[in-house]
Order: structure tokens, then sequence, then C-alpha cells
């Protein structure tokens, strides 16, 4: 797999792997660890989605001025390094039981992958600007995306034993282990890096750091305050009279104006040689927004699926052998009379007095009525967040598929372009929604719950639009981006990540207000369609600028 690439790729995608490992073992039990009635946060669906969606939204938007650093200050090394270490300890103090200390400790993961994430994919891309790795590089990052997928798969299986065995802190403290193996990792190979860690340095024209921070980033927190600050109108749906759903929600979109305005400079500012691959890269980046708004629904809203819509039992030598290891745990049915449910509480009269019962396993609330156990039976159940391993469990199948494909429509001169695979990932991620729309009709529209193979079938389709898409967009932006502000372009692609993150959680916060389940999967499955419509229309123009700049 290595033979035909830069010997840096092994320690980037090892360095990647265990990154990814961390923050997708965290990810993974993030909002599950917040609706915890008993040792977590006790959150509502709508609190727990929108905080995630805040959270993974600011995760992707620090690459902005990650980017920045690397390429003007600090260079890839150091900015990677130190990254990485704040994620590491951002990781492990997550499992401190007090707010004000989780808020922190998501500060710290928020700015560490700011300086990590862009910089690692720019580094990646350096060493594939060499005339004997340029035909490789959409393949380099297929196997770089790949490494990525390793961590985010075997993760989950450690974040249910150590949750399972010792509780939620132990398994966020293997996150923050598994960042810091990352970044052992990455210093392991520092002599196959060379020089393309170095800065590239302020180059003639460039906006001033010092004017970046007057003209970009204290307008983005005054607007972010304003959004926090300011009211709409307020209704009996809306009584808070939020903008756009919630507080964080308002005080975010208001705090990317700038931002956003910043990028569409570039290209008004941009030399004549520049302006359309500026231009092409920030069309891409606006179609992408609404991709990453259904698919990081993966850890809300489908994790929501996972948890509570699909039939988790496990029996046989399965349940020997997930017992052993720690996968599962047991739950003792009790019989539901006269009751209700708030958040994860069950609520019943005893002797005329409302009572919270806090330990009543509510997986019992959609079993059908037919394969309800009898009254004080066990069961076994997996751990819920292991269905955040089905899409890379896809991801590492069907890569080596994918690249072998492409390898052959290569050798036969027939590769389609950059964003025509892109086009056709948004279309077939578009496709993978259906997949839901038909598990809520075969659950009776979450009434029973219904087999894991739907969310198999599910992450199967969109992971192959994803293959199509996520990796192709990191070399498209390394391809297209002038010399000098290729990690800016980077922290670009980020940027439109985490708007799209933040749409995201607020999608999954309207989970509960959807009578029809079907209806909110419709929803998801228009707002793919229309970026599908729209890529494919921009595909000329596109084509047209990859053409000009000699790249495929």
């Amino acid at each position: 797999m290595w033979k035909n690439h830069p010997k840096a790729l092994p320690f980037l995608f090892l360095s990647e792997m265990w990154e990814r490992f961390g923050y997708y073992l965290m990810i993974g039990i993030f909002t599950l660890y917040l609706k915890d009635v008993e040792t977590g946060f006790a959150m509502t669906e709508k609190e727990a989605s929108d905080l995630y969606g805040t959270f993974i939204a600011l995760v992707f938007l620090t690459p902005f001025i990650g980017g920045l650093v690397a390429d003007r200050y600090w260079g890839y090394k150091k900015s990677i390094i130190i990254g990485g270490i704040l994620m590491g300890i951002g990781y492990m103090m997550m499992g401190i039981h007090d707010k004000t200390i989780l808020y922190l400790a998501m500060t710290l993961v928020i700015v560490g992958n700011g300086f990590f994430k862009p910089n690692i994919s720019t580094l990646l891309g350096n060493f594939y600007s060499e005339d004997k790795y340029k035909e490789q590089k959409d393949e380099g990052y297929n196997i770089f995306y790949m490494g990525i997928n390793v961590g985010a798969f075997i993760c989950n299986f450690f974040g249910a034993v150590f949750e399972n065995l010792f509780g939620w802190t132990a398994a966020f403290m293997v996150a923050g282990v598994g960042m810091f193996i990352g970044v052992l990792v990455f210093v392991l190979g520092t002599k196959h890096y060379g020089d393309k860690t170095a800065k590239k340095g302020t180059q003639p024209g460039d906006m001033p750091f010092s004017k970046i921070v007057l003209f970009i980033l204290l307008p983005s927190v005054i607007f972010g305050i304003i959004g926090w600050l300011i009211k709409g109108v307020a209704s009996d749906t809306n009584p808070e009279a939020f903008i756009f759903g919630s507080d964080s929600t308002d005080a975010f979109i208001f705090a990317c104006i700038p931002v956003v305005l910043f990028y569409s400079s570039l290209y008004f500012r941009a030399k004549t040689d520049e302006k359309r691959p500026i231009g092409a890269l920030l069309a891409i980046f606006a179609v992408v927004i609404l991709f990453w708004a259904v698919f990081k629904l993966n850890g809300s809203a489908l994790n929501n699926w996972g948890d509570k819509y699909t039939d988790r039992e496990v029996s046989g030598l399965a349940k020997d052998i997930t017992d052993n290891i720690k996968l599962t745990k047991e739950l003792e049915y009790k019989k539901d009379s006269v009751a209700v449910y708030d958040n994860a509480f069950r609520i019943q009269k005893v002797n005329g007095e409302v009572v919270k019962e806090v330990n009543y396993p509510l997986y019992f609330r959609n079993v059908a009525p037919d394969k309800l156990p009898k009254e004080g039976t066990k069961i076994s159940v997996w751990a819920s967040n292991l269905s955040q391993s089905i899409n890379p469990f896809w991801v590492i199948v069907l890569t080596p598929l994918v690249v072998a494909f492409f390898t052959f429509l290569r050798s036969r001169k027939k590769e389609p372009s950059t964003p025509t695979k892109i086009a056709f990932g948004l279309l077939i991620s578009a496709l993978s929604v259906l997949v839901m729309v038909l598990a809520v009709k075969a659950g009776n529209n979450g009434s029973e719950k219904v087999s894991v193979l739907w969310l198999f079938a599910n992450y199967g389709v969109i992971t192959i639009g994803e293959l199509l898409l996520s990796p192709m967009g990191l070399s498209v932006v390394s391809k297209l981006s002038p010399v000098n502000i290729t990690s800016l372009m980077m922290g670009g692609w980020f940027l439109a990540t985490s708007i799209g993150n933040k749409l995201s959680g607020v999608l999954a916060s309207m989970w509960d207000s959807y009578d029809n389940k079907a209806d909110f999967f419709w929803v998801n499955f228009g707002l793919l369609l229309f970026a599908t419509l729209l890529m494919f229309a921009l595909l000329k123009q596109l084509n047209t600028v990859m053409r000009e700049r000699g790249i495929n």
C-alpha cells in the first residue's frame, strides 16, 4: 500500500488514526453522557443535540485560525504537536462531572483541533506536490482517510468496555491516551518530513495578522455576542424568541458572518490567475455544507436511533462472547403499568404521588408486546455507542475497492475529475437517507424497535458518498489553492464543515418535534438533493478550472 507513496505517509496515517481514535471515542459517548440522568447531566434530547452541534461546529471553525498561524508563524510540526496535546488534555477533563470543567475541556478540544486538523491534512498534500507523487494524490488522501476510520472503528469498543467497567470518566481518559499516542507517532516520523513542515511566511499582498484580528476575529466575537443577545419574535413554539432555534445557534451563525466575508474577499483581492481557482473552491465549500449537515447526524440523531429505536438484544453465543468482553449491559424488565416518560425518567403514580424512577430501563419502551420478556427477566444489550463504529467499518471495507476502481479508470484514462466525484458523492449520500425513511416505516414510526441492519444499510450507502466527497475535498483544496494560502483554504474547507456541523445539531434538536419520524429524514433528503443539483449545475465550470490548472 505504501510502495508508491512518500515515506512520511505511514507516520501521518498512524498519527491521524490515533487522533481520530480519541476524537470519535469522545463523540460516540458525548450525547449519551450528557443525557445520562445518574452520572451525566440529565439533558433532554434537544439540549444535548444543541450542545453537540455547537461543539462540533466550533471544533471545525478553529482550523481557520490554526491554518493561518501554521502558514505564517509556527509551521506545521509545532502546530500539530501543540494541537494534539491540547486535545488530549481536553478529552481527559471531560469525564470530570462539573459543567464548568466540561466547557473548559470542550474549549481545549476546540482550540487543539484548530491547530491539528488542517495542518496535518495540508502537510500530507505538501508531499504530493512533488512531480513523482502528483498522480497518487487522490489515492494518498484515500489511504490517509482510511487511517482516520481505523481509529474511528476500534475506539467505540474501547469506549464501551471502559464505560461499562469503570464509568464515563475512564472512557474519556482512554480517548486522551489515544490522542497522546498520535502525537508520539507524529514526532517519531520527524526525519521523513524534511522541509515540508516549514512555515511559508507572509507573502506580498497577504493581510497582516493584526488586521485579521481587528477586522475578522474581533468582529466575529462581537457578532457572536450580538447573536446571543438579540431576540426575534416570540411565539407559542418559540417562547424565548430565538432567531435560529437557540442562543448558541444564534451566536454561532452571527459569528460566522465576518469569517465568511473574509473568505469571499480572498476572491476579489486575488491575482487574476488565482481568481478562478479560489472561486471554484468557494463554490465547493458552499455546496458541501449541506452534506455535513446530514452526515454529522451520526453522533446525534442516528446515535439516538441506535440507542432507542434499534433492537440491541444479544443472545446465545453472541451473548456469551460480548458479556465476557464487557460490550453489553444487563437490563431487568419491570412491568410497565400506567407510565409516561420525561427525558430519561420513567414517571408513574404511586399512591397518588408522582414518582420519577431513574433506573428504569427505557429500552423496553418500544419493544413489540409479543417480544417483551417476563417480569423480572434480565436481558443483555450491546452498548449503544457501538453503532458509531458502523460507518468507519464501511470506510475500511470500501476504501480499497474505491481506490482500486479509480486506479483502474485512471489506467484507461477514464477517471472522472475530482469535482465530478464530489457531485456523485452528494447524489449517493441523498439516496442513503431513503434507507432511514424505510427504517421508520419498518418500525411503525418508532413504536417498535428495528434491526441494526437498517443502520448498516444506511451507513453503507452514505459511506460510498463520503468516500467520493470527503477525501476528494481535501485533495481538491490541496490542488487548487494558491501556494501561499494552502492552509488558509484548508481552513475554509473546515469552515464549511463547521457550518454544516452546526446545522446538523439544529436538525437533530428538531427530532422530537416530528410526530412522523419519516418526515425528519425526508427533510434531510431534500437538503442533499438540493446540494446535488447545485453541484451538477456548477460541474462544467469547475472542470474547466481544473483543466486550466493542468490537474484532474
